[in-house]
């Protein structure tokens, strides 16, 4: 793909939501998007960018639909351990209970 990934990377930020428009505006002059148009892909594929840097696997079928569900069910035994972790200011990585120190954990 004609875009560089690690540029674009730079410019955008975790507040980014997609919501304001003129942010946006802004991304879209400084990093087109750079596609011919919607390819339908339906073999394993990787998607390079304009270095060479890998964007992404698509690989279907590579986990099958028993898997998945597996996957789904089990994500759902830790909805509650993550409600819980997430502190007022609602960050979860601030917050210590969640945390060991490592001079405890090589004790």
């Amino acid at each position: 793909m004609p875009i560089n990934i690690a540029r674009y990377s730079k410019l955008i930020s975790p507040k980014d939501t997609g919501h304001n428009e003129e942010r946006e505006v802004r991304l879209l002059e400084r990093c087109p998007p750079g596609h011919e148009g919607t390819k339908l892909i339906d073999i394993p594929t990787t998607i390079l960018d304009a270095s060479g840097a890998i964007i992404a696997w698509y690989l279907p079928d590579a986990i099958t639909d028993a898997t998945q569900k597996e996957i789904w069910a089990a994500t759902d035994l830790l909805a509650p351990m993550l409600k819980k972790s997430i502190k007022a200011d609602g960050i979860w990585c601030t917050n210590q209970e969640w945390f060991t120190p490592r001079s405890e954990m090589m004790s």
